[in-house]
């Protein structure tokens, strides 16, 4: 069980990390060509309109630059988000198939059934089943403080 979860997390880093590196060689490169293009219409603006035009066009430049990022960002991020979601679904119905599937338990309930009786154990399932689904329902809902993550 330990093992899966170290295999997810060293996977998890790994692609980060190489993402992260692919991420700063990228900005490092658009930075030096927004460098070039913000010179060329900065001087083009001076020539033709003078300082002060010149200046709020590289503003605004900029500043559409910084919108197109954020937008970017902020897409990424729920799609990061709507990918763990799933992901914490399938891995949540693949433990329970997997633990009603497992031999040892269907024997051992068996076993408890034939030692305490049907009659018996009927009431006791019944609060059992009300508690799992209680428990079922509520695995769904997200908490109040885990709704946002912390940055």
């Amino acid at each position: 069980m330990f093992q899966r979860i170290i295999d997810g997390i060293s996977a998890s880093t790994g692609a980060t990390v190489r993402l992260t590196s692919l991420a700063a060689g990228a900005a490092f490169a658009l930075f030096i060509t927004t460098c070039f293009l913000c010179a060329a219409a900065f001087i083009s603006v001076l020539q033709t309109y003078g300082p002060v035009q010149a200046c709020l066009a590289g503003a605004g430049i900029f500043f559409l630059l910084t919108l197109a990022a954020a937008g970017t960002y902020w897409g990424y991020k729920r799609e990061m988000q709507k990918r763990a979601r799933i992901a914490a679904e399938r891995a949540a119905k693949s433990a329970a198939a997997s633990m009603l599937a497992d031999p040892m338990l269907i024997a051992t309930g068996l076993q408890i059934v034939r030692g305490i009786g049907i009659k018996r154990l009927l009431p006791i399932l019944a609060i059992g089943g009300v508690a799992l689904g209680i428990m079922a329902s509520r695995t769904g809902v997200p908490d109040e403080a885990s709704a946002e993550p912390a940055e």
